[in-house]
């Protein structure tokens, strides 16, 4: 896995991405995984200008892309 940052205000990688989604119990959809990750990493609370990367990243993971 490559890892890059996503949200620059707040420096959240991939992988701190990731790592959060790990520890979410479970996620029926990309808002409301974004919705936690958020609350665990503060991405996309600065300009927000990361936001669609934010999503993006999830719905990747969502789908499999780690494995």
């Amino acid at each position: 896995m490559e890892n890059y940052m996503i949200c620059n205000c707040k420096q959240v990688s991939y992988a701190d991405i990731s790592d959060a989604m790990h520890n979410i119990r479970r996620f029926d959809d990309v808002l409301s995984a974004f919705e936690d990750v958020q609350k665990i990493t503060n991405c996309s609370t600065g300009c927000g200008g990361c936001h669609q990367k934010v999503l993006d990243v999830i719905s990747d993971i969502m789908n499999g892309a780690e494995r």
